[in-house]
């Protein structure tokens, strides 16, 4: 496995989702969930460094889609149903 000289990214996971041609979307988020795993939350400051060292990549690279994604907050949970759903508790 390649190694970085990034902090953010010291196994060089991210940097060498960049290099490999016709990547997509699936393949970042593995690439992404075995950094993010490694890493250890929170790493919000991280991913904004990421997405700022990578600024000269295209917009629409799957890993940076990934990586801005992984920045928003997810939407609250709401309640699916059951029981007391359906009787109006």
């Amino acid at each position: 496995m390649p190694r970085s000289d990034d902090p953010n990214d010291p196994r060089g996971l991210i940097q060498e989702s960049f290099r490999i041609d016709g990547i997509d979307l699936g393949q970042c988020r593995t690439v992404f969930l075995d950094w993010a795993l490694g890493h250890g939350a929170p790493y919000d400051d991280a991913l904004a460094a990421l997405l700022a060292r990578y600024l000269d990549q295209p917009a629409d690279h799957p890993m940076n889609v990934t990586l801005r994604a992984a920045l928003e907050t997810p939407p609250t949970a709401a309640r699916r149903g059951g029981r007391a759903a359906r009787l109006g508790y």
